[in-house]
């Protein structure tokens, strides 16, 4: 999910910013010696307002003559001035000139990032729509990234966008705009869509997105944050297949640091982990899967894919826990595997899986 030509681009625009902070930076330089240039030539009989106002008409060439008092009995102070327009002359020209150009090619790049992550949205199928990029919604980037998973954030500011880009080295396919507005989860590509987060910082733009994108898109998996504990039930009510508390879930940490830190330890440094994208990770069975009344033993998910299996849950909700080798695959079933994320992509696209994959 490399988005090399936004990094580009990115990179031209600083660029555009540091020209215009050099000439900026060029332009006070000369407008501030002009101004105490001619304070310090008076002796003090001219105000500094004067002073500042006979630089601005000389740097830009209004032409209004010597606007200050007794200019002639003052020595050298027309020289300076002819100092001063040549110069500035070319400081000026050169501010004018970058800021120019950072107005319009800054626009133009703005307009350029934008379409080329319109079409990497366009290509994007069955992807998660992150809607806020805040502290929450930092952490769930963190996550898809780690996992290989296609996504799209939503913000409306640009900050937060841009720290996750500068986070994640330009993996972050994202949109500025309101995450409530109908258009844009419509730009995220939300027909699409295998799911939405709704990380906003409060409840009710949470609920608004939770009743957008379900009015969008009824077959959405929709996980909501609650920050108020009430605000459970209106989410829910709303659509939201999931809402997490992040209170309760902070809750539960401390209180598992507390009583088992080598659980919570473990957990950690599997999920910390650069070399193995060690995760949790679950494969529902589709009825065409060559897995289909197989034993457990004979399925190689353990043998070859290096796939723990935890757990196995049925269509009717039952689960068996630590499935032994004579366990029966079904259709439908989903399967609680421990590995690495890329084995389980790999499982999830193979033959064995989707016969028709490598057909």
């Amino acid at each position: 999910m490399s988005t090399p030509s936004t990094t580009a681009s990115e990179s031209a625009g600083a660029s555009l910013r540091s020209r215009l902070f050099v000439a900026g930076l060029g332009m006070a330089a000369i407008f501030a010696a002009g101004t105490f240039g001619y304070y310090l030539l008076g002796r003090g009989r001219w105000s500094i307002g004067d002073c500042a106002y006979m630089t601005v008409i000389s740097l830009t060439t209004t032409g209004f003559g010597e606007v200050l008092a007794n200019f002639e009995g003052t020595p050298y102070a027309r020289l300076f001035t002819g100092f001063l327009l040549v110069g500035g002359a070319g400081v000026v020209v050169y501010f004018v000139s970058a800021l120019t150009t950072f107005l319009v090619e800054g626009e133009f790049l703005q307009s350029r990032r934008r379409k080329k992550m319109q079409k990497l949205i366009q290509n994007l199928s069955g992807h998660i729509i992150v809607c806020g990029a805040g502290g929450t919604g930092r952490h769930v980037v963190a996550e898809l990234v780690a996992t290989g998973r296609p996504f799209v954030v939503v913000d409306p500011e640009p900050e937060p966008l841009a720290r996750l880009q500068e986070l994640f080295a330009g993996k972050v396919v994202h949109i500025q705009g309101d995450a409530t507005d109908d258009n844009i989860l419509i730009e995220a590509g939300i027909q699409r869509a295998f799911g939405v987060v709704a990380s906003l910082p409060d409840d009710k733009g949470n609920l608004y997105v939770v009743v957008t994108a379900r009015g969008l898109n009824s077959e959405l998996r929709i996980v909501a944050k609650a920050v108020d504990a009430n605000a459970r039930r209106k989410l829910e009510a709303a659509g939201a297949n999931a809402v997490i508390s992040v209170n309760a879930i902070g809750g539960l940490r401390m209180a598992s640091e507390m009583i088992r830190p080598h659980v919570v330890g473990f957990l950690d440094k599997m999920m910390r982990d650069q070399d193995k994208a060690l995760r949790f990770e679950e494969l529902t069975i589709p009825p065409i899967s060559l897995l289909v009344g197989r034993k457990l033993a004979a399925s190689d998910i353990r043998k070859t894919r290096n796939l723990l299996i935890v757990a196995a849950k049925t269509e009717a909700g039952d689960y068996t826990y630590s499935p032994g080798p004579d366990f029966v695959l079904e259709a439908g079933m989903t399967l609680i595997v421990i590995g690495e994320s890329e084995a389980v992509r790999h499982l999830r696209t193979s033959s064995l899986f989707t016969p028709e994959a490598e057909s």
